[in-house]
Protein backbone atom coordinates (compact mmCIF):
# COMPACT_ATOMS: atom_id res chain seq x y z
CA UNK A 1 0.00 0.00 0.00
CA UNK A 2 2.17 2.73 -1.21
CA UNK A 3 1.80 6.57 0.28
CA UNK A 4 0.01 8.63 -2.37
CA UNK A 5 3.26 10.52 -3.58
CA UNK A 6 6.91 9.78 -2.99
CA UNK A 7 7.28 10.77 0.64
CA UNK A 8 10.59 11.44 2.84
CA UNK A 9 10.16 11.96 6.81
CA UNK A 10 13.96 12.94 7.36
CA UNK A 11 14.40 13.11 11.55
CA UNK A 12 16.38 14.60 14.09
CA UNK A 13 14.78 11.89 16.42
CA UNK A 14 12.39 8.88 16.56
CA UNK A 15 13.82 7.09 19.74
CA UNK A 16 12.91 7.08 23.49
CA UNK A 17 14.81 5.34 26.50
CA UNK A 18 13.53 2.19 27.60
CA UNK A 19 13.65 0.32 30.45
CA UNK A 20 13.51 -2.77 29.03
CA UNK A 21 15.18 -3.17 25.71
CA UNK A 22 17.68 0.19 25.77
CA UNK A 23 15.17 1.98 23.16
CA UNK A 24 11.89 2.38 22.26
CA UNK A 25 10.80 3.82 18.66
CA UNK A 26 8.99 7.46 19.68
CA UNK A 27 6.21 9.07 17.86
CA UNK A 28 8.66 9.99 14.43
CA UNK A 29 9.16 6.45 13.52
CA UNK A 30 5.08 5.71 13.91
CA UNK A 31 4.82 8.68 11.96
CA UNK A 32 6.63 7.17 9.30
CA UNK A 33 4.05 4.27 8.88
CA UNK A 34 1.48 6.39 9.28
CA UNK A 35 2.68 8.31 6.15
CA UNK A 36 2.65 5.09 4.09
CA UNK A 37 -1.18 4.60 4.35
CA UNK A 38 -1.01 0.71 6.03
CA UNK A 39 -4.63 -0.60 7.79
CA UNK A 40 -5.59 -3.80 7.81
CA UNK A 41 -2.64 -5.53 8.87
CA UNK A 42 0.71 -5.17 10.46
CA UNK A 43 3.34 -2.50 9.01
CA UNK A 44 6.07 -3.88 7.23
CA UNK A 45 8.95 -1.34 8.51
CA UNK A 46 12.38 -1.81 6.27
CA UNK A 47 15.26 -1.39 8.70
CA UNK A 48 19.12 0.12 7.23
CA UNK A 49 22.32 0.49 10.12
CA UNK A 50 24.66 0.85 7.43
CA UNK A 51 25.81 3.56 9.03
CA UNK A 52 27.02 2.07 11.89
CA UNK A 53 28.01 -0.92 9.74
CA UNK A 54 25.24 -3.15 10.51
CA UNK A 55 26.19 -3.89 14.45
CA UNK A 56 24.08 -6.76 15.64
CA UNK A 57 23.16 -6.12 18.86
CA UNK A 58 22.09 -2.59 17.10
CA UNK A 59 19.71 -4.86 14.85
CA UNK A 60 18.80 -6.91 18.03
CA UNK A 61 18.17 -3.73 20.22
CA UNK A 62 15.65 -2.06 17.31
CA UNK A 63 14.12 -5.81 16.09
CA UNK A 64 12.84 -5.82 19.96
CA UNK A 65 11.40 -2.12 19.59
CA UNK A 66 9.85 -3.10 16.67
CA UNK A 67 8.49 -5.85 18.19
CA UNK A 68 6.76 -4.08 21.00
CA UNK A 69 4.90 -1.73 18.58
CA UNK A 70 3.89 -4.18 16.43
CA UNK A 71 5.72 -3.76 13.29
CA UNK A 72 7.24 -6.40 11.16
CA UNK A 73 10.90 -5.64 11.20
CA UNK A 74 13.08 -6.13 8.16
CA UNK A 75 16.64 -5.63 8.12
CA UNK A 76 18.72 -5.03 4.60
CA UNK A 77 22.03 -5.95 6.18
CA UNK A 78 25.13 -4.74 3.40
CA UNK A 79 28.19 -6.48 5.79
CA UNK A 80 29.59 -8.57 5.02
CA UNK A 81 27.53 -9.31 2.23
CA UNK A 82 23.57 -8.19 1.68
CA UNK A 83 21.72 -10.94 3.38
CA UNK A 84 18.73 -10.85 0.52
CA UNK A 85 19.55 -11.53 -3.01
CA UNK A 86 16.90 -9.36 -4.64
CA UNK A 87 17.78 -5.79 -2.46
CA UNK A 88 15.50 -4.00 -4.79
CA UNK A 89 12.42 -6.32 -4.84
CA UNK A 90 12.92 -6.51 -0.80
CA UNK A 91 12.85 -2.52 -0.56
CA UNK A 92 9.88 -2.44 -2.48
CA UNK A 93 8.04 -5.01 -0.02
CA UNK A 94 8.23 -2.37 2.49
CA UNK A 95 5.64 0.07 3.61
CA UNK A 96 7.96 2.45 5.15
CA UNK A 97 12.35 2.05 5.43
CA UNK A 98 14.20 3.97 8.61
CA UNK A 99 17.61 4.82 8.25
CA UNK A 100 20.02 4.44 10.92
CA UNK A 101 22.54 7.26 12.49
CA UNK A 102 26.39 7.00 11.88
CA UNK A 103 28.60 8.39 9.28
CA UNK A 104 26.61 9.70 6.44
CA UNK A 105 30.22 9.53 4.67
CA UNK A 106 30.59 5.48 5.01
CA UNK A 107 27.26 4.91 4.14
CA UNK A 108 26.65 6.89 1.16
CA UNK A 109 30.27 4.65 -0.45
CA UNK A 110 28.96 1.46 0.59
CA UNK A 111 25.38 2.32 -0.60
CA UNK A 112 26.90 3.41 -4.24
CA UNK A 113 28.73 -0.06 -4.20
CA UNK A 114 25.54 -1.94 -3.79
CA UNK A 115 23.93 0.25 -6.28
CA UNK A 116 21.35 1.77 -3.54
CA UNK A 117 21.65 5.18 -5.16
CA UNK A 118 20.00 4.15 -8.17
CA UNK A 119 17.14 1.39 -5.95
CA UNK A 120 16.27 4.07 -3.22
CA UNK A 121 14.75 6.21 -6.24
CA UNK A 122 12.72 3.59 -7.59
CA UNK A 123 11.95 2.68 -4.24
CA UNK A 124 10.82 6.39 -3.08
CA UNK A 125 9.20 7.17 -6.29
CA UNK A 126 6.88 3.73 -6.18
CA UNK A 127 5.05 5.05 -2.86
CA UNK A 128 7.66 3.15 -0.12
CA UNK A 129 8.08 6.06 2.59
CA UNK A 130 11.58 6.79 3.23
CA UNK A 131 13.11 8.08 6.45
CA UNK A 132 15.75 8.15 9.07
CA UNK A 133 17.08 9.51 11.59
CA UNK A 134 20.21 11.84 11.71
CA UNK A 135 22.51 10.24 8.56
CA UNK A 136 19.54 9.02 7.23
CA UNK A 137 18.17 11.82 7.23
CA UNK A 138 21.18 14.03 5.40
CA UNK A 139 21.64 10.68 3.10
CA UNK A 140 18.19 12.34 1.13
CA UNK A 141 19.28 15.37 0.73
CA UNK A 142 21.75 16.73 -1.32
CA UNK A 143 24.50 16.66 1.45
CA UNK A 144 24.59 18.60 5.00
CA UNK A 145 27.00 18.97 8.20
CA UNK A 146 28.66 15.76 9.33
CA UNK A 147 31.04 14.72 11.77
CA UNK A 148 31.78 11.45 9.80
CA UNK A 149 35.43 13.10 9.26
CA UNK A 150 36.53 13.50 12.98
CA UNK A 151 35.38 15.79 15.88
CA UNK A 152 34.95 19.29 13.77
CA UNK A 153 32.09 18.90 11.26
CA UNK A 154 32.71 19.50 7.95
CA UNK A 155 30.41 19.28 5.12
CA UNK A 156 29.13 16.40 2.97
CA UNK A 157 27.92 17.25 -0.08
CA UNK A 158 27.18 13.69 -2.26
CA UNK A 159 23.95 13.35 -0.74
CA UNK A 160 21.17 10.95 -3.04
CA UNK A 161 19.61 13.93 -3.51
CA UNK A 162 16.17 12.90 -3.61
CA UNK A 163 15.21 16.27 -2.43
CA UNK A 164 17.45 19.34 -3.86
CA UNK A 165 18.26 21.00 -0.50
CA UNK A 166 20.61 20.55 1.63
CA UNK A 167 20.00 19.57 5.68
CA UNK A 168 20.90 19.94 9.62
CA UNK A 169 20.37 17.98 12.07
CA UNK A 170 20.26 17.95 15.92
CA UNK A 171 20.77 21.65 15.17
CA UNK A 172 19.82 22.88 19.04
CA UNK A 173 21.91 19.71 20.57
CA UNK A 174 25.19 19.80 19.26
CA UNK A 175 27.21 23.45 19.13
CA UNK A 176 29.24 23.10 15.86
CA UNK A 177 26.00 21.96 13.79
CA UNK A 178 24.21 25.89 13.64
CA UNK A 179 27.50 28.22 13.15
CA UNK A 180 28.57 25.71 10.52
CA UNK A 181 25.65 25.76 8.61
CA UNK A 182 25.31 29.11 8.74
CA UNK A 183 29.01 29.67 7.08
CA UNK A 184 28.52 26.99 4.62
CA UNK A 185 25.41 28.50 3.42
CA UNK A 186 27.06 32.21 3.22
CA UNK A 187 29.88 30.68 1.36
CA UNK A 188 27.74 29.33 -1.06
CA UNK A 189 28.78 25.62 -0.17
CA UNK A 190 25.38 24.34 0.72
CA UNK A 191 22.50 26.30 -0.53
CA UNK A 192 18.87 26.40 1.37
CA UNK A 193 19.66 24.40 4.12
CA UNK A 194 16.39 22.94 6.42
CA UNK A 195 17.33 21.82 9.63
CA UNK A 196 15.80 19.86 12.63
CA UNK A 197 16.17 20.34 16.53
CA UNK A 198 15.99 16.72 18.23
CA UNK A 199 12.78 15.40 17.62
CA UNK A 200 12.00 17.03 14.64
CA UNK A 201 11.06 15.81 11.28
CA UNK A 202 10.52 17.30 7.99
CA UNK A 203 8.10 15.67 5.44
CA UNK A 204 8.33 15.86 2.11
CA UNK A 205 5.96 15.07 -0.51
CA UNK A 206 7.50 14.57 -3.81
CA UNK A 207 10.59 17.40 -3.60
CA UNK A 208 9.02 19.52 -1.45
CA UNK A 209 8.77 20.28 2.15
CA UNK A 210 4.80 19.52 3.69
CA UNK A 211 5.30 20.64 6.84
CA UNK A 212 7.50 19.96 9.93
CA UNK A 213 6.87 17.99 12.58
CA UNK A 214 7.85 17.00 16.44
CA UNK A 215 7.36 14.62 18.99
CA UNK A 216 8.79 17.23 21.68
CA UNK A 217 6.94 20.29 22.24
CA UNK A 218 8.74 23.72 21.95
CA UNK A 219 11.24 22.06 19.42
CA UNK A 220 11.87 23.91 16.10
CA UNK A 221 12.69 23.43 12.41
CA UNK A 222 14.82 26.17 10.54
CA UNK A 223 15.33 27.22 7.23
CA UNK A 224 18.47 28.82 6.44
CA UNK A 225 18.93 30.22 3.40
CA UNK A 226 21.22 33.10 1.31
CA UNK A 227 19.85 36.38 1.12
CA UNK A 228 22.85 39.41 -0.22
CA UNK A 229 25.75 37.16 0.53
CA UNK A 230 24.10 36.44 4.28
CA UNK A 231 22.72 33.37 6.03
CA UNK A 232 18.91 34.48 7.37
CA UNK A 233 17.44 31.59 9.52
CA UNK A 234 13.76 31.21 9.17
CA UNK A 235 12.28 28.90 11.92
CA UNK A 236 9.15 26.55 10.79
CA UNK A 237 6.89 26.01 13.68
CA UNK A 238 6.76 22.16 13.70
CA UNK A 239 3.21 20.42 14.76
CA UNK A 240 3.50 17.87 17.57
CA UNK A 241 2.33 14.97 16.93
Amino acid sequence: MPADSPTILATSGGYKPSGFQGVSFNKLVYHAIELSGVSGRRPRLGYLATATGDQRAQLAERAEAAREAGFDFNPLRLFTMPNVDDVEGYLMQQDAIWVDGGSVANLLAVWRVHGLDRIFRSVWQAGVVLSGVSAGSICWHLGGTTDSFGLNLRPVTNGLGLIPYDNGVHYDNEGQRRPLAHRLVREGILGTTYCTDDGVGLVYHGTELSEAVTEIPGKGAYVVRQVDGQAVEERIEPRVL
